[in-house]
């Protein structure tokens, strides 16, 4: 018996149709892989198949039963953005509401939700404690929470995972993909949503690729590579071997930090240069955003000092650090970047209002010209610039947060995982980006990524952070997979870290 079937699925919206007449079936042991690039129809789809919409036409049928515009225990739902509540511990997040998984009664018990939860987070190899609050544990646990979650219920036949190996390690995914492999075995089954074409290769037992809200490839047959999945995206051929490092020569010194010593890690020094992309590695947790938010002034400072532009650095103030010329770009760009309620317009305003106002008033035609050069320069595509921003892509979000960024002149980008959660197509306009303004804006960018193969194709050198110390600095010519991943592991081979641009 097919364990769900969306049957010629129809949604609209005002202005543009998200599915046409999308078909996907799965089957009992199987991981259907869905792919697309943003604003492709993926997330509508999640909806209608969680029962959260319903679609305008067509049908949901759950182990043969129609179930359409209706929620069902059969289904379980990872999301991509972190959804907890943050001021419950980890077992009570995972029992959630408690009534649906047997750990419910009239007086709760506290003990025996913690005691239940332990097996649970024991399968996922979780290193928080039952009794952790949800607000005080890392981003990986965090996520890795959200997936317990989802397995706590014994009814679930279909598990959708959106994005699920976003903030995760290496040995993180492999847990993750163990635990699949397990469903799997049972005769349950999963719907994995992701960007990470290697996962779609190493999981797959069917592909979906939707495009402009329709079906245009689906294959479980040898024809099913890399190459075919990009071409079926994008309806064109991208060379994911091609380099977008800076090659016009550095310039002057622009970032010095010596010594640098702050709340999880210590005595980092580097140097960064005019026109230089700078590559930051490390496992989740290593350190690596927590030393770029330290610099920027979200977080205090313990020892070390830097030098910007030739002048001694003041730790601790954001404000000052933007008005001087360094800007850091959140990770968290839902929670950090974006106003998701307000249109791309205000948020464009939010981040400008010394440039768009004059004596506290803001220039509504300023406003509109700003917002409208972000649009035409970085492609953004939208219907409007009064469209909320938490209806585009994530893809067009991230350039609208890059485009803002860059109307305020910066000299120095700090960009943390710019392309977490972005289709292949967004990447690579991403990453010319990123080499354009290297080059002609003359910008030093510091680029943390969890993605390797991100840092070799973009990078002039990788510094490697290893539990919250620099273990080495790779100059370009010496940059391969292999070198960096034995840095950011702490194993042997790594070479010492240097000033590498001095």
């Amino acid at each position: 018996m097919t364990l769900l079937r969306a049957e010629n699925i129809t949604k609209r919206y005002p202005g543009v149709t998200a599915l046409d007449n999308v078909t996907i079936e799965v089957e009992p042991g199987h991981i259907h892989c869905i792919v697309g690039e943003n604003g492709a129809g993926k997330s509508t789809l999640v909806k209608i198949l969680t029962g959260l919409e319903r679609p305008d036409r067509g049908n949901l049928y759950i182990e043969d039963e129609d179930r359409t515009g209706q929620m069902s225990k059969a289904i379980a739902y990872v999301p991509q953005e972190l959804n907890l509540f943050d001021n419950m511990t980890v077992a009570e997040n995972i029992f959630l509401p408690f009534d649906n998984t047997g750990s419910g009664s009239l007086l709760f018990d506290r003990r025996r939700c913690e005691r239940e939860a332990a097996p649970i987070m024991e399968k996922l190899k979780m290193e928080s404690s039952p009794s952790d609050l949800a607000s005080e544990i890392s981003v990986a646990e965090r996520q890795l929470l959200q997936i317990a979650r989802a397995l706590v219920g014994s009814e679930f036949r279909v598990l959708i995972l959106d994005e699920p190996t976003a903030s995760l390690t290496k040995m993180e995914i492999e847990r993750l993909f163990a635990v699949l492999e397990d469903l799997k075995s049972q005769g349950r089954s999963a719907i994995f949503i992701t960007h990470r074409l290697d996962e779609v290769m190493r999981l797959h037992d069917i592909v979906t690729v939707l495009r402009n809200g329709e079906v245009v490839g689906n294959s479980s047959g040898e024809d099913i590579d890399e190459d075919w999945i990009v071409r079926m995206m994008t309806g064109k051929g991208i060379d994911l071997n091609f380099l977008y490092r800076p090659r016009k020569p550095l310039g002057d010194r622009l970032l010095e930090v010596e010594g640098l010593a702050g709340d999880g890690f210590s005595d980092i020094s580097f140097t960064l240069r005019e026109g230089e992309i700078l590559g930051f590695a490390g496992l989740v947790g290593a350190g690596r955003s927590e030393i770029m938010q330290t610099i920027f002034g979200y977080r205090k400072h313990t020892a070390g000092s830097a030098r910007f532009l030739g002048e001694e650095w003041t730790f601790g103030n954001t404000g000052k650090a933007i008005e001087r010329g360094l800007i850091y770009l959140s990770e968290e760009r839902k929670s950090h970047g974006i106003f998701p309620n307000l249109s791309i317009r205000q948020n464009v305003a939010a981040g400008l209002l010394k440039t768009i106002s004059t004596m506290g008033v803001v220039s509504d035609r300023r406003q509109r010209e700003a917002t409208s050069r972000i649009i035409s320069d970085y492609k953004v595509k939208t219907a409007s610039d009064k469209t909320a921003i938490r209806n585009l892509s994530g893809g067009n979000q991230q350039k609208v947060l890059i485009g803002r960024s860059l109307l305020a002149n910066p000299r120095v980008l700090f960009m943390d995982e710019p392309t977490r959660g972005i289709d292949v197509n967004a990447k690579e306009e991403i990453y010319t980006l990123m080499q354009r303004i290297a080059e002609e804006n003359r910008m030093g960018i510091v680029l943390i990524s969890s993605e390797l193969e991100e840092l070799l194709r973009c990078c002039n050198r990788v510094i490697t952070i290893y539990e919250g110390r620099m273990n080495s600095e790779i100059p370009e010519d010496q940059l391969d997979m292999e070198t960096i991943l034995g840095a950011i592991i702490g194993s042997g081979g790594s070479r010492p870290a240097t000033d590498a641009a001095a």
